[in-house]
């Protein structure tokens, strides 16, 4: 059971009222950029490797991804930061409780679960699905399609019909949970897709003892939304980016201002020129809020660097995440801000 549910999060936004913005002084005045963005007051566990991280209190994933790494070492044999990942990525994916991601995840508005996913290794190689249905581990698709064909996205028929050549199962993926909360939300909101209903994902971040990074993203995105639609989750750079000269991030929350901004390759890049990864994530945060009324959306972001740091922010608290590191896998609070 999560102790701070994504919903919970999400609900804030409508709660925070802007007179309780703390704005820093580049909104109060001229839009000039401070030379550094960092919240003093954040002090990150210490560096670490192997290191997992994951949005949200996902620590059953974040166990199975370190799992894989355990007997790292120098064996090319052994579980390397994709193996990680990717298993990270399925335990949320076959949880039938989480409503945001896999198997159990809340429709669209047609009633239709649609999956979206990505997966990233450290040599820059890239897979991804987007709408793909009636199969529980997109994750893994998405590693298929990064390792077997010459494309990095599939979509729709044409991912699934991928799937199923590449031995995975149709399964009915509409809980009967999911489908009641559906059917109530029917009645109450006459078949419009409003609000900050449930619509996040699981980013995932790996470095193994060879200090090779990979990435992943998995959902069924935003609860009830307009069928078709896709969010940030697949798409690299949005939702997930990384580079191993570097390090990477990955995002959650309302994915279309994450779309609009590439927050995670916006991430990479800061991080590239200089700045620690808790600098990278308040930076990308302030591109949204500095542009965009923020009033009523939420976005979170994770970073990593090679030296196994790590930075957390968010547009609104509430934002909660998992690190497993030197031995410890705990439960995180996010700086952000809205204070």
């Amino acid at each position: 059971m999560y102790m701070i549910t994504r919903k919970d999060f999400l609900k804030k936004s409508s709660m925070i009222a802007v007179g309780g913005l703390l704005i820093p002084s580049f909104l109060r005045a001229d839009n000039s950029t401070p030379k550094i963005f960092g919240n003093k007051e954040f002090k990150p566990l210490v560096s670490g490797k192997p290191l997992v991280i994951a949005t949200w209190d996902n620590r059953k994933a974040t166990e199975a991804a370190m799992n894989k790494m355990k007997s790292a070492g120098t064996d090319l044999q052994s579980g390397t930061s994709l193996d990680a990942v990717e298993a990270g990525a399925r335990v949320p994916e076959a949880d039938p409780e989480d409503h945001s991601v896999g198997y159990g995840g809340y429709p669209d508005r047609d009633g239709f679960v649609t999956l979206d996913a990505c997966i990233m290794d450290e040599k820059g190689n890239a897979g991804s699905v987007t709408f793909l249905q009636n199969i529980m581990h997109p994750v893994s698709v998405a590693r298929k399609v990064m390792e077997k064909t010459p494309h990095v996205m599939l979509s729709g028929d044409g991912a699934y019909q991928f799937a199923i050549e590449q031995g995975f199962k149709k399964e009915n993926l509409l809980t009967e949970k999911s489908r009641l909360a559906w059917e109530d939300w029917k009645k109450k909101n006459n078949y419009i897709p409003v609000g900050e209903k449930n619509h996040d994902t699981i980013g995932i971040l790996a470095i193994d003892e060879r200090n090779n990074i990979s990435g992943a993203c998995t959902t069924s995105g935003w609860a009830f939304k307009m069928h078709g639609r896709v969010g940030d989750s697949p798409i690299l750079g949005a939702g997930m980016y990384v580079d191993n000269e570097v390090g990477g991030a990955c995002a959650t929350g309302t994915g279309e201002f994450v779309m609009k901004t590439l927050g995670s390759f916006l991430c990479v890049e800061l991080m590239r020129n200089g700045r620690t990864p808790q600098e990278a994530v308040e930076e990308a945060i302030h591109r949204i809020v500095k542009r965009y009324d923020y009033k009523d959306i939420q976005v979170g972001y994770l970073a990593i660097n090679k030296k196994g740091e790590h930075g957390a922010y968010s547009i609104k608290p509430g934002f909660v995440y998992a690190l497993n590191q030197n031995g410890e896998n705990r439960k995180l609070d996010a700086e952000s801000f809205v204070k």
